[in-house]
């Protein structure tokens, strides 16, 4: 843990059991006193992609009304910094349900021990996706610098949605998804005027292992090492084509050297999807 402008501010590295990899996300635990300006503040002196903060709460009841801000601007809903919160929250008050109530809804999530690790899998607001319209997805192609050539006919452009909204692209191949190297203005400029959190992009390595990268200039970061969010609007999209498996792996982070393991299974009767991973303290010092 670390001080910052008087606040306790936990570190956790999120869908990994190394604080090497995974995704880090700052979490606050009582940020009541804080105002929205501070909370956004913060999160950029923290400079992860995203730090969640409880601004309420009854432990009796294991509710807590949670808020994401990345260094730029609070975002609805955030996989990766639900899952360490949850984890942190159940290293003090013991494991089980969790409920938090978010900008995009109430999400359950579900904590346990499995040796000394522990886990916790978030359940999704309800799924769902569209086809991305071609002006959409030629404008996402010239910002990444990818060409038609470089997607996956067997996965059509969708923008999903999972608490927030995601541009979901196929790469042909991995060395496409990669090789990264894109117009971090330009590419925020279309996402923010389409309303678009990250651009999910991905490739199929098999039918149950998925390899993913999400840019996420809109939130003033390059890319995020784990995308809980995406994750569970990726689960929608799989379901809406009706060929993806009931449950499945990604693998995320690999080319930014902090791998990150997802765990995700789709609930078809109401499109729900649960996301599940470890968090690990990361020991910061001041």
């Amino acid at each position: 843990m670390a001080m910052t402008n008087n606040v306790e501010v936990l570190r956790y590295a999120a869908f990994t059991d190394d604080p090497a990899g995974g995704n880090p996300a700052g979490i606050v635990l009582d940020a009541a006193g804080l105002s929205d300006a501070e909370m956004l503040a913060l999160a950029a002196e923290v400079g992860y992609s995203e730090t969640a903060f409880v601004t309420d709460g009854d432990e009796g009841h294991r509710r807590f009304r949670v808020r994401y801000f990345a260094p730029a601007a609070e975002v609805d809903f955030c996989g990766h910094a639900t899952i360490a919160t949850a984890v942190a929250l159940a290293e003090r008050l013991g494991t089980g349900r969790l409920v938090f109530e978010t900008n995009a809804g109430e999400i359950a999530v579900d904590t346990e021990s499995e040796g000394d690790a522990l886990l916790a899998t978030l359940t999704s607001v309800p799924t769902h996706a569209r086809v991305a319209k071609e002006e959409e997805v030629d404008e996402a192609l010239a910002a990444l610098g990818w060409s038609h050539d470089d997607l996956d006919p067997a996965f059509p452009p969708h923008v999903a949605f999972g608490g927030v909204e995601h541009l979901v692209l196929a790469a042909v191949s991995r060395t496409r998804l990669a090789d990264l190297d894109y117009d971090f203005d330009g590419l925020r400029s279309v996402m923010t005027r389409h309303g678009w959190t990250t651009a999910n992009l991905f490739w199929r390595e098999n039918d149950r292992r998925f390899h993913s990268r999400n840019p996420f200039p809109v939130g003033g970061v390059v890319e995020d090492p784990a995308t809980g969010a995406a994750a569970a609007a990726f689960g929608g999209y799989l379901r809406l084509l009706g060929t993806g498996p009931v449950e499945f792996t990604v693998i995320q982070g690999v080319d930014m050297g902090r791998p990150s393991t997802l765990k995700v299974s789709i609930a078809a009767p109401d499109g729900r999807t649960r996301v599940g991973g470890g968090a690990v303290p990361m020991n910061v010092s001041p």
